[in-house]
């Protein structure tokens, strides 16, 4: 699955309609702060969130930067997942 990025988010969209996104902002050079995910109703279920949380992990490392999950939904998920830990910033 290949998320679309713009503007410090990665989506998926049909037909010009987001029905999945992870947002962050950045907290100086190192630090991204996931401020949001979402996932419409139609794609409850599908996993989605947590490939958008595992994505921007993947970011996060490509760039060498940290992430402090404020998204209940990210936090959760840094929580209960030691793949994670890594990029944590506690």
């Amino acid at each position: 699955m290949s998320f679309l990025e713009e503007d410090r988010r990665l989506y998926l969209e049909d037909h010009g309609e987001t029905y999945a996104e992870i947002t962050w902002s950045n907290a100086g050079d190192n630090v991204m702060i996931v401020d949001h995910t979402y996932v419409a109703d139609s794609h409850r279920g599908e996993g989605l969130a947590g490939k958008l949380v595992e994505a921007v992990a993947h970011k996060a490392r490509a760039h060498n930067k940290k992430i402090i999950p404020l998204c209940p939904f990210a936090k959760k998920e840094f929580e209960q997942k030691e793949q994670y830990a890594d990029v944590w910033k506690k």
